[in-house]
This record gives structure tokens, C-alpha cells and sequence, in this order.
């Protein structure tokens, strides 16, 4: 699990990043994300129910992601808010390296997206 500090700790920050963030969108998943005033990068995972009814199955989902991004986490761009929003019930399955192309590849578009402002 990724440390605390670099996790979302109220709504209201999920709510902020939601209204001024901007979107990047696969197949599979989107990220949300915005810069921020604190010194480093901050990160969640949303899972709907609409996804997989079952908690068991969400929270799978949600730790499977949070692992990819703790394995990569030094190669996010800092002082930005990320929230990766899941829609797709194959993330469960999917292998680690097709999982961690794929938010790469979200990651990466972000940057391009974030240079442009």
C-alpha cells in the first residue's frame, strides 16, 4: 500500500481535484489530475460500484492499482494530484505488466497534457 502521506485524507480534496483537474482516458480507466501547492504527489483510486458489486472485488481492483503505482512511484511527475478513476471489471484479471502499460501510458499522456496547460 502506498504510504499515508501520499494518499487523499478528506473529500474535499477529491472534490477539488474532480472541478479543476483535467482528464486523460483509456479504454479501461481515466486520471484525473491537477497540480498542487504541497511538495509532493498525492493519489487515489476509485472503483464504482457499477464496476463490481461485491467489495471484495473492488477493493482487489483498487489494491492491484495502488501496488503499480507504489512500484512506480518515483517516475510521477511531483507536486500534482492524481486520482485514477477504474470502469472496466477486467482490471481484475488482467495481467501486472498489461496493468502497469496501461497506467503508464494514462501517466504519461498526463504529462503531455500538463505541459501544455
Amino acid at each position: 500500500m502506498l504510504n499515508k502521506k501520499y494518499r487523499f485524507h478528506s473529500r474535499g480534496g477529491v472534490r477539488y481535484v474532480y472541478q479543476k483537474g483535467k482528464t486523460v482516458r483509456s479504454k479501461e480507466a481515466s486520471l484525473v489530475f491537477v497540480p498542487n501547492e504541497r511538495k509532493f504527489t498525492r493519489v487515489a483510486v476509485v472503483v464504482s460500484k457499477k464496476v463490481e458489486k461485491t467489495a471484495v472485488g473492488r477493493n482487489r481492483i483498487r489494491r492491484r492499482v495502488y501496488e503499480v503505482i507504489r512500484r512506480n512511484f518515483e517516475y510521477l511527475p511531483k507536486e500534482t494530484d492524481y486520482i485514477f478513476v477504474i470502469f472496466s471489471k477486467e482490471i481484475m484479471t488482467m495481467p501486472y505488466s498489461e496493468l502497469e502499460k496501461m497506467l503508464g501510458k494514462l501517466v504519461n499522456e498526463s504529462k503531455i497534457c500538463y505541459n501544455k496547460k
